[in-house]
């Protein structure tokens, strides 16, 4: 073991908060589907277009192999922190440890958002689901944003969808869990059925092009969005105070990795299998690109209620981890009086988080009022917010080395590795907000961030002063 003593954590704000605990339900696998299910949502249908537009098809292949190869350090980092402090704050514990509190709060501000952001996305990505399957969904526009309609049917689904997971989410993490699990292992095995039939009916000349710009750019460009929809590795940690009892820690480092690994594998493989049956530079304006590459290459419409199928399931999987991670985050940062203490609520029954999870169903349904105008600007805004999370944990690993009253000692082996996950997190940053850079920020990019930033430090300074109180 690198880390050879516990970190030390912060204190329960007070005694009856003590006295609660989250309920110790989650098993080994739990936290690998939580991990790959909250990491795998419905980008390879929804926004396979925009990824072969930036890359081509090899080098949008190449793009997630490589970068999610380069997150590998980074789950090493946070695989080793989640077995030294298994808390529910996550990256807020991990920088509180090491860092100022305005540092911490800053990091868990930042994360809320990498994980919160998804479940709006996800909402939204139903309805688009729902009116390809029935057309007669994509009626009643009620307003359009930046040139996207806004239908009615759409709206409703999504808000139904999130009022479910809400409601599952408030009465258990049990229920969460088992839903979580089927859902994971029904996306697996319909994908493992449609790539496998289209595989043999495709063509490697169907690749071409295999860049969209020079290669360099094709894959720099693709890079730049693999953390958001890569994200979610890490939500183990946020999970952690729930593990059932005789848990190893190990497993907490285990479920991230295979996370990492199997992630790279299905985006790489989804990629690559829709750049194979068809020719897909012909496919880029068409709707749902990867059912329209896999329908031409079969002939038959099977095989997209097949695609569609999984992607409900993999939406709804992804939807639920986020929404676990998102409400656990919001808890965590409540508990320490960053945000309104009563966020800090543990239901006397069902041992959930009851108000931090009626929060993001509310905040979620308030967003999915954007439409589909949000979809993209969230991916790129996602990416960075992530970015910045994961850096943060990787530098609190090497302060906390570098204090040796800290407890924690890290090989060199390991100092290497940390390392390289603190610069591979920076230039994620970097390849957003540099102009210089292909792809960075746009205007609207900017100004959604500076949103996000301006109600963190307003959410801040409200509570930064105030006593927190137990919850009721």
């Amino acid at each position: 073991m690198l880390y050879n003593s516990r970190l030390p954590v912060e204190a329960p704000t007070s005694i009856a908060q003590s006295q609660k605990t989250l309920a110790h339900k989650l098993r080994g696998f739990d936290y690998f589907t939580l991990g790959w299910g909250t990491m795998v949502g419905v980008g390879w249908l929804v926004v396979m277009d925009d990824w072969l537009t930036r890359g081509g098809a090899l080098g949008a292949v190449l793009g997630f192999a490589l970068g999610g190869a380069a997150l590998l350090p980074i789950g090493w980092v946070y695989g080793k922190m989640v077995m030294a402090m298994p808390d529910a704050a996550g990256e807020v514990a991990y920088t509180g440890a090491a860092f100022s509190r305005p540092v911490s709060y800053a990091t868990g501000w930042m994360m809320s958002l990498a994980y919160f952001i998804v479940c709006p996305w996800e909402a939204v990505a139903i309805g688009r689901i729902a009116g390809y399957i029935v057309p007669e969904l994509d009626s009643i526009r009620i307003y359009q944003i930046a040139g996207r309609p806004v239908y009615l049917p759409h709206l409703a689904i999504g808000l139904g969808l999130t009022a479910l997971l809400t409601l599952l989410n408030y009465r258990g993490i049990k229920f969460s869990a088992a839903f979580q699990n089927w859902t994971t292992l029904g996306t697996l095995g319909l994908f493992l059925v449609f790539v496998a039939v289209g595989a043999s009916r495709g063509s490697t000349k169907n690749f071409a092009p295999l860049f969209t710009h020079a290669p360099l750019v094709s894959i720099l460009l693709v890079i730049q969005i693999v953390p958001y929809f890569m994200t979610g590795f890490e939500s183990v940690g946020k999970a952690a105070e729930e593990a059932q009892g005789g848990f190893h820690k190990r497993g907490f480092f285990l479920a991230i990795w295979i996370a990492i690994l199997v992630g790279i594998l299905f985006y790489s493989v989804i990629v690559a299998a829709v750049g194979f049956v068809a020719p897909w530079h012909q496919l880029v304006n068409q709707k749902f690109m990867t059912a329209v590459a896999f329908q031409r290459a079969v002939g038959s419409r099977w095989i997209v209620n097949v695609i569609l199928a999984a992607a409900l399931l993999s939406l709804v999987k992804c939807f639920n981890g986020n929404f676990v991670a998102a409400s656990r985050m919001f808890f965590a940062m409540a508990r320490r009086g960053m945000i309104v203490p009563s966020g800090g609520r543990i239901h006397p029954s069902y041992q959930t988080p009851s108000n931090a999870v009626l929060w993001t169903g509310i905040a979620t349904a308030v967003c999915m009022f954007l439409g589909d105008a949000i979809l993209i600007p969230i991916t790129e805004v996602g990416s960075v917010a992530c970015a910045i999370g994961w850096s943060a944990t990787c530098a609190a690993c090497l302060a906390l080395d570098w204090n040796r009253s800290s407890g924690i000692a890290l090989s060199t082996i390991g100092r290497l590795v940390t390392t390289t996950g603190l610069l591979v997190g920076l230039a994620m940053i970097a390849m957003k907000w540099v102009p210089a850079v292909p792809g960075h920020f746009s205007v609207y990019e900017w100004i959604a961030f500076a949103a996000w930033v301006v109600m963190g430090l307003l959410a801040y300074r409200r509570t930064k002063h105030e006593k927190l109180v137990s919850p009721l």
